[in-house]
């Protein structure tokens, strides 16, 4: 894999993606940012390429910066299940490695980095999936009333859930502690 699989991206809606930056807005503090994003995107991405060539899999890095957020991905040019060992059941080896990753970047930089990794496109799959828990446990509180306890998840994973309810017109909170920590769906 070479330097040149890595791609940079910038969203239509601002420098960095916020809803707040106008397009074109070329200020110290929001170039400052982007740069900063960029800077913390192309050090995950050499670090994640270091990791692919050591254990001899094929892969491309993108790097896109949104929201505010760097989002990583590592995509196979073809069909192969070897990138598939690292998202691992349920999505572990993939967490893990995004947690490493975190602290590559924040090895080089002193910074806490909100980074976000994707393996071949789990994430997006996962998120689609929890888009339908969350509609399910909304259907089930307006049907009987009573609040619905989902599963345990990551943090990643129960931001999206709670921005679902929400969005259903529902409330979320979060309970429980480390890897027991879920999200109770209620009515008020």
């Amino acid at each position: 894999m070479s330097a040149e699989s890595t791609e940079h991206a910038l969203t239509e809606d601002g420098i960095n993606g916020r809803d707040d930056v106008v397009a074109g807005d070329d200020s110290p503090a929001k170039v400052s940012s982007v740069s900063r994003l960029e800077e913390e995107g192309d050090i995950a991405a050499d670090y994640l390429e270091e990791l692919l060539d050591i254990a001899d899999i094929d892969g491309d890095i993108d790097i896109e910066v949104r929201n505010g957020r760097t989002y990583i991905s590592i995509v196979a040019e073809e069909e192969t299940d070897n990138l598939d060992h690292l998202v691992g059941e349920d999505g572990e080896v993939l967490e893990a490695l995004q947690e490493l990753t975190r602290l590559a970047v924040l090895s080089a930089t002193d910074s806490r980095s909100r980074l976000v990794l994707d393996i071949n496109g789990y994430r997006q799959e996962r998120t689609g999936h929890l888009q339908k828990v969350a509609e399910d446990a909304a259907a089930a509180v307006k049907e009987t009333g009573q609040p619905v306890a989902l599963e345990p998840m990551s943090a990643y994973e129960r931001k999206i859930v709670h921005d679902a309810v929400a969005d259903l017109g529902l409330v979320s909170e979060s309970e429980g502690e480390g890897a027991g920590r879920h999200i109770v769906v209620s009515a008020d």
